[in-house]
């Protein structure tokens, strides 16, 4: 017992001393435009990652126009009355940096990696295109051209990415989180210049933005920085509150069968509609996150893995997943792929009786610090990245949640009990609110189980 005490100690008072130094070095204001402001200070190398993250994303796209969050975020390095297209990019790399962007169902974020002393430079051309984003017809037809390539690659080539297309469409019956974030190749093809200059003097205001510098920077720096370039900008009087279509009671439980000649290995998922992190109270979002690790987290170790790998044979792998990151409900995931001559059916049936037979006996204590102390490792391991944490503070505060609740997740996370876990577990493994799939290589299969 000694031997495993230790190192569970060690780590534990390695992520408090490391969490209550990196919690001294972020300072937060808002500028008197509305913009929220985060500084990260890491003083160990002369570079920063500066980002700006709109509080806009696919979910918040009108009807009709799916993909458009995603499309202004490509044309946003088209250029600007002071800058040509594809200027932006080539000065960040002129200044020795990289830099790119990413659209997700609740946010937009733009990114630099550069010199901390490009800062002023980063700033100046950021709040440039906050305003004063020029595109032209031919851009537009262009980069709709390229979005539209990026859907046959990303989605139409992967028989897994239609099929998960297909699972949050029948997931989500009101909620927008059902529509992808790269669109649905109908409404794709119809955008147009108007559709995203329209998306854009919405959403892309300085009171709904947030900055987030992380690196070699002092937070007087940034404040100075800040308010002569973005601090101009006018906010959006119009900007509404971010109010979306919920989700009404699930009361069936829904059934896909999926085939295409593509793929290799049969394999079923299972996904539960789930409660995502709040602000101020994010103890059952800790606990499915635990939940998640213990059930299939490792792939040779976790309870899963063990019953239906190890145990009986079942099944090649198996995994389960969580993220309470995102501004409306989300899902827990189930995956299992079966042994060679076992049917879909029967690995759904031991899926069933090993996640029963989990809650009925409970986490093993001991399984259950061993998830926490790595999960306490990984934390410690992420807060060395200044990259990893503007990510971090800047997705928690695009989805409605504060500085202060990214620094108290951890300590959440690992006050968590076992009966709040299984509590948990009761709650959202609910099969009435679940999507289950079987994913083959030929003709549909009919068989299933009664939930």
């Amino acid at each position: 017992m000694r031997a495993i005490l230790k190192p569970m100690g060690l780590t534990l008072v390695l992520y408090a001393t490391t969490a209550s130094a990196q919690a001294e070095d972020v300072t937060t204001f808002t500028l008197d435009n509305g913009m929220d402001v985060v500084v990260i200070e890491d003083h160990r190398s002369q570079a920063l990652t500066n980002m700006v993250w709109y509080r806009t994303g696919a979910a918040d796209e009108p009807a009709g126009k799916s993909g458009i969050a995603h499309f202004l975020e490509h044309l946003m390095f088209k250029g600007t009355d002071k800058m040509a297209a594809g200027e932006f990019s080539a000065t960040v790399a002129a200044n020795g940096g990289t830099d790119n962007a990413f659209t997700s169902k609740d946010y937009t974020a733009y990114y630099q990696q550069v010199a901390a002393d490009r800062l002023d430079l980063m700033l100046k051309m950021e709040a440039d295109r906050m305003v004063n984003l020029q595109m032209t017809e031919q851009d537009v037809a262009t980069e709709r051209d390229v979005i539209l390539e990026e859907r046959n690659m990303r989605i139409e080539n992967s028989p897994q990415a239609l099929f998960s297309e297909q699972a949050d469409a029948a997931q989500y019956l009101n909620h927008p989180y059902g529509i992808p974030v790269i669109g649905w190749r109908h409404e794709m093809e119809q955008l147009n210049q108007q559709d995203a200059l329209t998306f854009y003097h919405q959403y892309y205001a300085p009171n709904n933005a947030i900055l987030v510098v992380a690196g070699d920077v002092e937070p007087d720096q940034v404040r100075e920085l800040a308010n002569q370039y973005f601090g101009p900008i006018a906010p959006n009087p119009d900007l509404k509150p971010r109010v979306r279509p919920q989700e009404p009671p699930q009361l069936a439980e829904r059934r896909l069968n999926f085939s295409d000649p593509r793929i290799s290995q049969p394999y079923l998922v299972r996904s539960y509609l789930a409660p995502e992190r709040n602000s101020g109270d994010q103890r059952q979002a800790a606990a499915l996150t635990l939940l998640a690790s213990l059930l299939g987290g490792d792939s040779t170790t976790s309870y899963l893995a063990t019953k239906l790998q190890f145990d009986t044979q079942t099944a090649v792998y198996t995994s389960a997943s969580y993220s309470g990151m995102s501004l409306d409900k989300t899902e827990f995931n189930l995956i299992v792929v079966p042994a060679q001559g076992v049917e879909l059916a029967d690995a759904e049936k031991a899926m069933d009786q090993a996640v029963a037979d989990f809650i009925a006996a409970g986490p093993d204590p001991e399984d259950l610090e061993r998830i926490k102390t790595q999960f306490r490792a990984s934390e410690i391991y992420a807060m060395d990245s200044t990259n990893s944490r503007a990510n971090r503070y800047g997705a928690a505060l695009a989805i409605g949640l504060t500085v202060q609740d990214v620094q108290d997740w951890v300590p959440t996370v690992l006050d968590i009990s076992a009966d709040e876990i299984i509590a948990a577990a009761k709650t959202v493994l609910d099969r009435r609110a679940s999507v289950t799939g079987f994913v083959t290589p030929s003709e549909p299969v009919t068989t299933g189980t009664e939930g």
